[in-house]
């Protein structure tokens, strides 16, 4: 995606705004090619690229002999049901199933809706590409130094202002920057853990986590999640009460794979029973500045944090551009020893790097683009859950998620992901089977898709070819 999106992209979100807001409703016909060529004088070369951008994520439908029409969503569908996970501590083993789904991430040939990876086409990698070689120019020792923790200054200062746009105060001298999130989440695990330990966390949850934590030699605790609202705050309770959790891990906005949020109170309350029970708050806010709607902020638990328990990462992997690898901690009453742990883990992070993201987030260019990513991604998981709704065996429930571009789906019960992963790597198609986001190996009969990459007729064949399958597995 160019720093200026070309013509025909701003006509079509133009067109789509106008569909999100109810001003042209679903059955309706959009102004036809001259006539909206006239009206934004524009050619009808643009008005038909408009069209067929907004033909191809589903929005509109042609007509023969009649013109573009507003497309009818497909039929509605219900969320799944909160998870019930067992309620005692399990050792971690997903690491099998992960590499088999990660073995095919970035082969041209597969659709990959098992890797959560947006399309390097909708980031603005060019503007990206001018600012590195603009600093790179400018600051010409910075390849000739070591970066130690706890990071750029410039960039810790950007990440501290960003944060106020969360309602968020943090102190820029008390970050540490890492090699993205995970390398956050796994700094901040190794301060307030050691092996053996039992971490709660959401059910389903990330199977990264659940990687770490095996790594680690740390136990999991599964805590029962509702697909909209995240984490139970009555079953964590109950859990701190009966087991001797060391760490709760959570994604309080947009989590990952069921794309909950919790509200603003929900979060306050979480804080201030962990600090009451003395557990540090391991936070990844990673998917929070995709959310949708932008009426409030995804203000992070951080934001009530007033004891230092809260230990805050991210990244900018998921909006800015994946291949720069730059995260970052705010950890609490732990900071002296994660930067310690992470000089021994790294030694440091690439001054060039961070000044380059510095410089990004200090212009108006990564609001924009944030901006763009979130309607795009709010469009493709509508398109998809439309196609979900037409092509899907009865009974199959879908997230309506936060943010992001991630759903987790149930199928009915009989009908296993894992061997419909197995029958769609013979047809060049992955998805990310229940069990990788569970220690216990549940979720069977559920699967998570990511939508990240650039919706086109591919995709929604190949999304149709897994409903198809699911159906025969489930009959």
């Amino acid at each position: 995606m160019l720093e200026t999106a070309p013509l025909y992209h701003q006509l079509a979100d133009q067109i789509h705004e106008l569909i999100r807001a109810g001003t042209l409703r679903a059955g309706e016909r959009v102004p036809s090619v001259r006539r909206l060529s006239t009206q934004q004088r524009v050619s009808v070369s643009t008005v038909l690229q408009a069209y067929q951008r907004l033909e191809d994520i589903g929005v509109i439908e042609a007509r023969p002999q009649s013109g573009y029409y507003v497309r009818r969503p497909g039929p509605a569908m219900q969320e799944p049901e909160p998870s019930k996970p067992p309620r005692r501590a399990l050792d971690v083993e997903v690491n099998v199933l992960a590499e088999a789904v990660l073995a095919h991430a970035a082969d041209p040939s597969v659709v990959a809706f098992g890797s959560a990876c947006a399309a390097p086409e909708l980031f603005q990698l060019e503007r990206v590409r001018r600012v590195l070689s603009s600093v790179a120019r400018r600051d010409r020792t910075s390849l000739g130094r070591y970066g130690l923790p706890p990071g750029t200054e410039r960039l810790r200062r950007a990440v501290a202002k960003r944060a106020l746009e969360w309602g968020c105060r943090i102190d820029h001298r008390n970050l540490v920057t890492t090699t993205g999130c995970m390398e956050a989440i796994n700094l901040c695990l190794r301060a307030v853990t050691k092996p053996g330990d039992l971490v709660a966390l959401e059910s389903p949850t990330y199977y990264g986590f659940l990687q770490i934590l095996q790594t680690l030699g740390l136990r999991a605790l599964e805590i029962p999640t509702h697909p909209r609202t995240g984490i139970s705050l009555e079953a964590l309770e109950l859990a701190l009460a009966e087991h001797p959790v060391k760490a709760v891990l959570v994604m309080p906005n947009v989590s990952n794979p069921i794309g909950a949020s919790m509200s603003d109170a929900a979060k306050k309350r979480l804080v201030e029973l962990l600090a009451q029970k003395g557990v540090p708050l391991i936070e990844d806010h990673i998917y929070a500045e995709l959310q949708f709607d932008t009426s409030h902020p995804a203000r992070p638990a951080k934001a009530f944090d007033r004891a230092g328990s809260v230990m805050l990462c991210s990244s900018f992997s998921k909006t800015l551009a994946p291949g720069l690898k730059v995260g970052w901690i705010e950890p609490g009453k732990w900071r002296d020893s994660i930067r310690m742990l992470k000089f021994v883990a790294s030694g440091g992070q690439s001054e060039l790097i961070e000044l380059t993201v510095a410089e990004l987030l200090e212009s108006g260019g990564y609001e924009r683009s944030l901006r763009t990513l979130r309607r795009r991604f709010e469009a493709q998981v509508d398109v998809a859950r439309g196609v979900i709704a037409e092509s899907f065996p009865r009974g199959t429930r879908v997230t309506r998620p936060a943010g992001a571009y991630i759903l987790w789906i149930e199928l009915p019960k009989g009908c296993d992901s894992v061997a419909l992963l197995e029958r769609l790597l013979e047809r060049g198609i992955t998805i990310a089977p229940g069990p990788m986001f569970s220690a216990s190996q549940r979720y069977r009969n559920c699967l998570r898709l990511s939508i990240g990459q650039a919706w086109s007729e591919r995709q929604e064949r190949a999304l149709r070819e897994v409903g198809r399958l699911a159906g025969e597995l489930a009959g």
